[in-house]
């Protein structure tokens, strides 16, 4: 902390700043926006909230408690073709521009869990290009070089973050628009499953095809977001819940590349070695490295473009092109009015070949658990990309234009820098439902290189929930009161052989109640909901039985959840017991609320 504002706006730490009362959120917004009011004109954003309407969310924030709001007090920053309510949506074209009644279904859930927004960036137009230069409002710079692409299209969501302006931010993905500017200004981008967040509120690109994507300083930030984000809207057809359905990665894993015939680096020898040390580190984390055929995927990337998919782009502004085709940038309107040429039978005749791409490709899952690629094979300066837009453009997406058409979940992950400073990125990708699984081997692989984040220069956070496989033979609880390290009960786990594995925090919907008698909390499931803290430890599964009879009621044992989705057994307590009790869920933990009751 200097001059009571944090160093770094990463999520965890600021998070900790506040439970810790060393900032509150009017404090940290009025010294955030006077840090970006002294910031030098940049075409990062579009639009910016008035500085009243930004305090007006942070002065609501200060009559709850930290513990109350999983993003409580987090600044976040939304692309422009995001709905804001009250905001303008203008998708990069001025003459497309309207004011929304209403927020995106993803932005809502964010600002409901505590998260303030700071305002709308730029983007390539209607969210058509990988570079960030498709822009009236500007070209967006790189983070670390502004001779260079910052990447698009979600270019301001990236640099915004990257800057240490937002602790995330807030793009859209549907060819590589979550991963490529992740990629180059040193950040993590998770494109999630198709559905699993609402693109209610999102100007289309590819309606069908379409993500809402976040970028976050670390893994463990965009898994806190994403936690809030992917949540079942009715009004969305494309909805769906299942961003959790797969499995984590075994401790062993397979992890596929493409044939060194199939990578390609555009001439980057940087790159080249950049994306061997990477692979080098997966093994190193437990992967054993198979050769896969990227063809199908490779084939599927050209149909986006090449496709009639590039319809839908077109049918997503027809109005305006038919009205005033000047006010779309050039190049952007080159590209989209390919739609006009296709027939319904190319349609149907390109969905057929997908089909059979998608059931080449899934060889590839009989292989390897996930897939390892660059995320972009190299980095341009924006006057290369200027002279020579859409074959450059075309470069960026080879490894990025097939996800969604094929139904896949990816994170692009920081991975180092090149010779002329500049950040190169990977990505993990697996089938749908993989999104929390990907995220959690990311945060390994993130933290192994010792990178900064962004571009602030400061040191990657330890992660809060170091993933760790449980042993054979063993069963693990998360114990929330007089059981934890340096209370009175711990000695029932210690002498069992109790391990403690890490300390962590429950999702947020769990109440925590000081009982009647004084010497236990109650935890219980309940709306509204905290993350409450606990400590996860290991017991042998022969000492487990004993452990549970020495509980006395009203307590006992069931199924709890924690902050990064992972699913154990621990204390709860019957909802009867907590009628008198003390709510002191406010406290975030049992602890906390100790050092207060008995300060000795």
């Amino acid at each position: 902390m200097t001059d009571n504002f944090p160093a770094s706006l990463d999520i965890e730490t600021l998070s900790a700043a506040y439970r810790q009362g060393l900032i509150t959120p009017v404090r940290l917004i009025e010294g955030l926006l006077a840090r970006l009011d002294a910031e030098p004109g940049q075409p990062v954003w579009i639009y910016r909230l008035p500085a009243d309407e930004v305090l007006r969310y942070a002065h609501a924030l200060e009559q709850r408690s930290p513990a109350e709001l999983p993003l409580y007090g987090i600044p976040f920053a939304i692309k422009d073709n995001i709905d804001l309510a009250g905001t303008p949506t203008t998708a990069a074209c001025p003459a497309y521009a309207y004011r929304p009644e209403q927020s995106a279904f993803a932005v809502r859930k964010l600002i409901e869990a505590g998260a303030i927004p700071i305002g709308k960036t730029n983007l390539d137009q209607f969210a058509t290009g990988l570079t960030g230069t498709r822009s009236p409002y500007g070209a967006c710079p790189n983070a670390f070089d502004a001779d260079y692409i910052s990447g698009g299209s979600s270019s301001g969501s990236a640099v915004a973050v990257a800057k240490g302006w937002v602790s995330f931010a807030l793009g859209t993905d549907t060819a590589g628009s979550g991963r490529v500017p992740a990629a180059f200004n040193n950040l993590v981008g998770l494109k999630p499953t198709p559905g699993v967040i609402s693109t209610s509120g999102v100007v289309p690109a590819c309606r069908s095809l379409d993500c809402v994507s976040i970028f976050a300083l670390t893994a463990g930030d965009a898994r806190r977001v994403f936690r809030v984000a992917a949540a079942f809207d009715p009004a969305d057809p494309y909805s769906r819940c299942d961003g959790t359905a797969r499995p984590e990665f075994a401790e062993r894993f397979r992890f596929g590349v493409p044939r060194p015939d199939q990578l390609e680096f555009f001439g980057d020898k940087d790159a080249e070695r950049l994306f061997a040390a990477a692979a080098e580190r997966l093994e190193i984390l437990g992967g054993q490295r198979i050769e896969i055929d990227f063809a199908p995927f490779l084939e599927a990337a050209r149909l986006l473009y090449e496709g009639p998919w590039v319809a839908e782009r077109y049918l997503a502004i027809r109005d305006l092109l038919d009205r005033d085709p000047d006010a779309v940038y050039p190049v952007t309107r080159t590209i989209i009015e390919r739609g006009i040429h296709h027939s319904a039978s190319d349609t149907f005749a390109a969905f057929y070949r997908l089909m059979a791409l998608k059931r080449a490709a899934e060889h590839a899952w009989t292989q390897a658990d996930l897939v390892l690629t660059p995320t972009a094979g190299t980095i341009y300066r924006i006057a290369e990309v200027e002279a020579d837009p859409v074959r450059l453009n075309s470069h960026l997406g080879y490894y990025t234009n097939f996800m969604n058409l094929l139904g896949l979940a990816a994170v692009a992950v920081p991975s180092g820098f090149n010779s002329s400073g500049l950040p190169f990125g990977i990505t993990l990708f697996a089938p749908a439902g993989s999104d929390h699984a990907l995220l959690n081997l990311a945060e390994r692989l993130h933290c192994a290189p010792g990178l900064t984040m962004g571009a602030t220069g400061q040191p990657l956070p330890a992660p809060f929930s170091q993933p760790e496989p449980e042993k054979p033979g063993h069963v693990r609880i998360a114990v929330c009161g007089a059981h934890l390290s340096g209370l009175p009960l711990n000695g029932q786990l210690t002498r069992r052989r109790g391990r403690r594995v890490k300390v962590t925090r429950t999702a947020p919907s769990y109440r925590l109640y000081a009982l009647p008698d004084g010497k236990r909390p109650g935890l219980l499931r309940q709306a509204p909901g905290a993350a409450i803290e606990v400590e996860v430890w290991e017991l042998p599964m022969a000492e487990f039985g004993g452990f549970v009879a020495e509980i006395a009621a009203p307590l006992g044992i069931g199924s709890l959840e924690l902050e990064d989705g992972e699913c154990l057994q621990g204390f709860l307590c019957e909802a009867y017991a907590v009628k008198d009790a003390l709510d002191i869920t406010g406290y975030g933990g049992w602890k906390s609320y100790l050092s207060v009751r008995d300060p000795a």
